[in-house]
Parts: C-alpha cells; sequence; structure tokens
C-alpha cells in the first residue's frame, strides 16, 4: 500500500515517531508500515532543544539508514531549514522519503502562510511524489487558534500542493470534527488522550502521530529502571539483548545489501 492510500482506511493511520534507528526497528518489529522522525526526539539526543533548524543534520544522517527499511518513511523537517523555496525542495527532493512535515512556524511563532505555501509549491515540482504534510501551528502556539483561521491557512496550503494538513494541539472532539469537515485534505492529529484511533476516525481524523511522546515516555522509562534497581523494587522485563542486537544485525545486513 502506498504512503498516500494509508492516509484512506477506515482507521487513520497511526504514525509512530522514532529519534534513533533503535527505535524505528522496534516499531517496524511490531508491524507499524510507515514511520516518521520527531524533531524533538532527534535534537534531544544530540543535546540541542527543539526547533531553530538544529535538528536538520542530525535529521538527514538518520533518514539516510531509515530509507533502507521496507517501510514508509516521514521526515520532520521543521520549517525545511532554509526561507528559500527552492533550497527547501531540492532539500526535500534528496532525502528519498515518502513523506515530510513542514512547519508553518518559526521561532514559536506563525509566519505568514504564503511562506510555508511557496515552499510546498517548490517541493510539489521538484518531488512531486512525497507527500507533503503541512502543519499548522495555531492551536500549538495559541495564536490565531480559531477554526475559521486555521481552515483558511489549510486551504492556502491545499492550493499549494499539500498532500495533509497537521494540527498539533487540537483536542477537542467538536474542533477536531469541525476542522476535519471543512479542510479539503486528510486530517493529521496527535495523539489525544480519551480520544481512541477508531473515535478519532469517526470525528474525521485520517493520521494520528506520536509525535516525541515515545522518546519521554522511554525516558521516563530508562530512570524507573534505575530507580527500581537503586530502591531495591521489582525491575521491569524488557525485549533481551539477544533480540535487540539481532535486529541491528539484520539492519545493517539490509543496508550492505
Amino acid at each position: 500500500m502506498t504512503f498516500t492510500a494509508l492516509h484512506d482506511q477506515d482507521i487513520p493511520l497511526l504514525l509512530p515517531n522514532a529519534w534513533d534507528v533503535g527505535s524505528a526497528l522496534a516499531f517496524v518489529a511490531a508491524g507499524f508500515p510507515a514511520v516518521g522522525t520527531t524533531s524533538f526526539g532527534v535534537n534531544a539526543s544530540t543535546g540541542r532543544p527543539d526547533a531553530g533548524g538544529a535538528s536538520r543534520d542530525a535529521t538527514v544522517a538518520l533518514v539516510g539508514m531509515l530509507t533502507a527499511l521496507p517501510v514508509h518513511i516521514s521526515a520532520d523537517i521543521e520549517d525545511g531549514y532554509s526561507d528559500d523555496p527552492a533550497e527547501v525542495a531540492d532539500f526535500v527532493a534528496g532525502l528519498g522519503v515518502a513523506g515530510v512535515n513542514l512547519e508553518d512556524s518559526a521561532d514559536g511563532r506563525l509566519v505568514d502562510p504564503g511562506i510555508p505555501a511557496a515552499k510546498i509549491a517548490a517541493i510539489r515540482r521538484a518531488a512531486p511524489d512525497v507527500f507533503v504534510n503541512a502543519r499548522i501551528d495555531s492551536y500549538w502556539f495559541h495564536e490565531d487558534d480559531t477554526v475559521a483561521a486555521v481552515v483558511e491557512r489549510a486551504k492556502t496550503y491545499a492550493d499549494a500542493g499539500a498532500n495533509g494538513i497537521f494540527v498539533p494541539g487540537a483536542s477537542d472532539p467538536a474542533t477536531i470534527e469541525q476542522l476535519a469537515a471543512a479542510i479539503p485534505l486528510p486530517l493529521n492529529v496527535l495523539v489525544t488522550p480519551g480520544l481512541s484511533l477508531a473515535r478519532l476516525g469517526e470525528l474525521g481524523v485520517r493520521r494520528v502521530s506520536t509525535g516525541s511522546l515515545p522518546y519521554r515516555v522511554a525516558i521516563d522509562a530508562a530512570v524507573e529502571v534505575a530507580a527500581a534497581v537503586r530502591d531495591g523494587r521489582a525491575v521491569p522485563s524488557a525485549t533481551s539483548y539477544a533480540e535487540s542486537q539481532q535486529r541491528l544485525l539484520d539492519f545493517a545486513a539490509l543496508r550492505r545489501g
């Protein structure tokens, strides 16, 4: 099934977001047909705060390895790491991925929608097969966070050639339903506590991303293991060393092949 087709199912596509090869291999082993990256997790793994374009080199390196996997890869490229639409388009065309997330904010503020629209149009020309998921940060940064304002931005990005619309921070069921009904492209939201995939599908959502949640949970779990040993509590079970090592051996062989 193509990456685009995965956005047209009875239940929304659940896209887990990896921050390194090990997390991506675990998602693939669990049977997910597509894996995304998370700029937060990628930045955190290299000791950098999120946003500001800091994830570019690490994302390129990670995606360069993950594209060997037998699943669709979608890259979180923040705002494209440039204000020049042609540079963004060339960057995306060179990644070899099935999809990208492109934000419409910079420095924690929304930008004029014409800026990401120009980047989207350039990507469409340079890499027509890449699924461009246009991210609208209105609810994320509580700026112009009304359904009408978000829909207006979404239509601008749709006209520019976007394939999907991502609205992180939208969590109210009524709001999600209104957005899905008014936006002419598959709607993507973050994992929403209290709303199952099936319920989100009923509201009109076509894709659900885990974002940085798996990374943050993994960090909490790592601390809990160490604390359990320190405090004399039962140590949680985990995937064996042998199985984890075999995944890496198989991956190395896949890349050589």
